[in-house]
């Protein structure tokens, strides 16, 4: 197949392909071409300039990048060219070089890829034959550290001379990783095997300290390329360097503005600096966006603007202008939640959109829930895009295992799930035992916990000690139970447990995740009492709890809908992919940016690249939401809308009319501004106290594993006051109730905006019919109801 480049891509395209006299740095822009462009220079390589294919390099970051390369190869050149190119992922290209040159190394060339299960069992068992406790070397934690090394090529030699590297580890208490990483360095070699970061390091290693190795692959490649150049660390920074140095025949491509995973070791400095690492760079500009509206396309732009580390272009849109970005203020989480879904029922009768055309983007995995939970209301199909739906997450399945053992103590799943989570020294040894007594004597395995002498359990002393203790952990939460709604139970579990202590014991983002949703889940079990109880059900027991959720997880357990669903992730899942209709959620202080940031430009700077790559997602809608209150650390916290809100220029935003902000730009758009800015001031502090102890802003501090009693009201009772004397702060106290009559409008702590339709009964059974804006027509009892009069 022909190609006529000239026809085929944009000016800018053109000169970025068709350049190859030295090295170019090709700065794509969101919906810009990367992959055509990078797809055509290897087709003009190749077919123009006739380079062999087997002298070309591509590395990309996926394999479904580097997948969609070779497909388009394939089509554009045909096989068998496309076979014989040097293209993948840097991990499979390097395996690929390190398994040809193994015995440099010491290795042989059948060695083993330890994946990041087999590291963490082979550091658990070093851990274990160290005599450390695995509490504090936690096998994640420890591997995390170790990887990070690597990715800064620094092996177990210069681990242990770095002052710095051992004051780090002191000052998280694990002294000992030093030698660790030394143990799981030589037990590797020993048994022939590579990890995934040893990939990188003994590819380094290799070209380094045998120099007629590289400068054979020196000749090998004669054209390099490099996708998502943004996303390189420092080791495969420093690879590519050693491959190119000579020639300099290097084309990389990416976008600073969505450099997002500097938590997986990404550093922008690869792309920022690449002109001064290679001096003779040419630098091309992809400008324009053939994804998005005009409108968005600027709105991403007036933000991006405001970062001062970065690469400056102009991306622009020859699209239609579009809509302007919604803007969308919700009273609380709960109706953040509805708006989203009420808007995604209003478009699709507006436009036919389907539902694979909206995806609601988060900064937290935890933040599913809300949405989850009104999508299902409206029977909305959605799907958990690189995730699982909450309720299926592990650390909510361990927490609903204890709930369900403690409602039904002969639940004989939750049992086997929980009885040595957190580890209790009950192995599966133990275990085993019970579950044969049990079956011999035809009993649950709680009764012969119960009983171990009648049912002729098989123990010593000291493991018969770890079951009563299990036993009397669980006796304790069912006695109390009778006389505290689910909400007040349900965090005694999870802090006398020992799962938030577990999911503390540090920071990495996959536990700062778990517990993020733990979190999540208390605040789901304080909505669902709060709002039974203005239903008119005053107690609100875990089985009450459990049976609602019983419901959900059987809805995401089905899989036989295998139709087009609403997307639901995280921004840092959403990267690469786009959208029809995009809704960006939870846009609040310490939220997005994250409360993580702290005084930190780079770190601010990052978060506000990542706001960019979720605007840059939605194809033909955006919209931006955020909520005044939101339930968080175990009490109602009034949220400040997100810095990142007055970033984007007001003409390309639409405002919400609730919060008195004017649609006129000239008006709204000061109003807008003080709106915004005023707003910060009640803003929460960074430390703030949870019901599981102080949850702290600062990424470095390590929580604390000491957890506090929970501040728990013991009743939710008497939380509104209603008058006539017009609007009134909600607080406690008696209600009543004659003052308010149909017609009034009230604002809901929870509902927001609604309007009574009638009042009937008297005293503690009053009860208002109310219809609310986005949550539609509910019930309240009065002496529980949370809201004011406002007209």
């Amino acid at each position: 197949m022909n190609i006529n480049y000239k026809e085929e891509l944009n000016e800018s395209q053109y000169e970025a392909v068709t350049y190859i006299d030295g090295p170019s740095l090709v700065i794509a822009g969101a919906g810009s071409g990367k992959t055509r462009v990078l797809t055509y220079k290897i087709d003009y390589l190749i077919k123009e300039k006739k380079f062999d294919a087997h002298h070309i390099l591509a590395l990309t970051f996926t394999n479904k990048a580097a997948r969609e390369i070779v497909k388009r190869v394939d089509r554009d050149i045909g096989l068998p060219w496309s076979s014989y190119i040097w293209m993948g992922t840097f991990h499979s290209v390097f395996a690929r070089i390190l398994r040809r040159e193994a015995q440099y190394l010491g290795f042989t060339s059948q060695f083993t890829i330890y994946d990041t299960t087999d590291s963490k069992s082979l550091l658990r068992s070093i851990i274990k034959e160290m005599g450390l406790n695995e509490k504090t070397y936690k096998p994640g934690v420890v591997q995390a550290r170790i990887s990070n090394a690597k990715n800064h090529l620094v092996t177990p030699t210069g681990y242990a001379a770095n002052k710095e590297v051992y004051e780090g580890d002191m000052a998280v208490r694990m002294p000992a990783i030093r030698d660790i990483y030394t143990h799981y360095w030589d037990r590797c070699r020993q048994a022939g095997a590579m990890d995934f970061d040893d990939l990188l390091v003994y590819t380094y290693i290799l070209f380094r300290d045998y120099p007629e190795v590289l400068a054979r692959y020196q000749k090998q490649f004669h054209y390099v390329l490099v996708d998502e150049y943004q996303d390189t660390n420092y080791a495969q920074h420093c690879i590519i360097l050693q491959l190119t140095k000579e020639n300099q025949h290097i084309c990389v491509v990416g976008d600073d503005a969505q450099s997002i995973y500097s938590f997986r070791g990404a550093d922008i400095d690869n792309i920022l600096y690449f002109t001064k690492t290679y001096p003779n760079t040419k630098v091309f500009k992809l400008e324009q966006n053939y994804r998005s509206t005009q409108t968005i396309v600027c709105a991403a732009n007036s933000l991006i603007e405001k970062n001062e580390r970065q690469i400056r272009k102009a991306v622009f849109s020859e699209k239609e202008k579009g809509e302007a970005i919604g803007v969308f203020q919700a009273y609380s989480d709960v109706e953040e939640g509805d708006i989203v879904a009420n808007k995604v029922a209003e478009l699709r009768r507006e436009y036919h959109y389907g539902y694979a055309d909206f995806a609601i983007l988060y900064r937290t995995n935890a933040q599913s829930r809300i949405f989850e939970e009104a999508l299902r209301k409206r029977s909305m199909p959605y799907k958990i895009y690189g995730g699982l739906s909450f309720y299926q997450r592990k650390e909510i399945k361990d927490v609903i295992a204890y709930f369900r053992l403690v409602v039904n103590p002969n639940d004989e799943e939750a049992f086997k799930r929980i009885i040595n989570y957190p580890a209790r020294g009950i192995g599966d040894t133990t275990v085993g035992k019970i579950i044969s007594a049990a079956t011999d004597h035809g009993v649950s395995l709680w009764s012969t916990l119960c009983e171990p002498l009648t049912y002729g359990l098989n123990i010593n002393k000291g493991t018969h000690t770890k079951l009563q203790g299990f036993r009397a952990l669980i006796e304790g939460f069912i006695t109390d139970q009778a006389d505290k709604n689910a909400y007040e139970i349900g965090v005694d579990i999870i802090r006398q447990s020992g799962i938030m202590n577990d999911v503390c014991q540090d920071t990495s983002p996959e536990n700062l995740s778990r517990k993020e949703n733990i979190e999540e889940l208390v605040n789901g079990m304080n909505d669902f009492c709060t709002l039974r109880q203005e239903e008119g059900n005053p107690n609100i027991s875990l089985t009450d709890f459990l049976s609602e959720i019983a419901l959900l997880t059987d809805q995401d357990s089905d899989k036989a809908d295998d139709g087009e669903k609403i997307t639901l992730m995280t921004v840092h899942s959403a990267k690469g992919l786009e959208f029809k209709n995009v809704f960006v959620v939870g846009l609040e202080e310490n939220l997005f940016p994250s409360g993580m940031v702290g005084d930190s430009p780079r770190a601010l700077e990052e978060e506000r690249r990542l706001f960019y790559v979720a605007i840059t997602r939605a194809e033909e809608h955006c919209y931006l939401s955020f909520a005044k209150t939101r339930f968080r650390y175990g009490k109602m916290e009034f949220g400040s809308p997100s810095r990142f809100l007055r970033d984007i220029d007001i003409h390309y935003l639409k405002m919400p009319h609730e919060a008195g902000i004017s649609r006129s730009v000239d008006e709204g758009a000061g109003r807008f501004r003080r709106e915004i800015e005023g707003g910060f001031t009640r803003s929460a502090s960074p430390s703030r106290t949870t019901p599981f102890g102080s949850a702290s802003s600062e990424r470095k501090e390590r929580p604390k594993a000491q957890i506090i009693a929970p501040s728990v009201p013991r009743n939710l009772k008497k939380v509104s006051t209603v008058s006539s004397g017009g609007s009134q702060a909600m607080s406690s106290g008696p209600v009543s109730v004659a003052g308010l009559q149909a017609g009034q409008r009230i604002e809901h702590e929870r509902f927001g905006l609604g309007e009574v339709m009638k009042v009937e009964g008297t005293g503690d059974n009053a009860k208002a019919t109310i219809h609310f804006k986005n949550a539609g027509e509910k019930q309240l009892l009065l002496r529980f109801a949370r809201f004011k009069v406002i007209e």
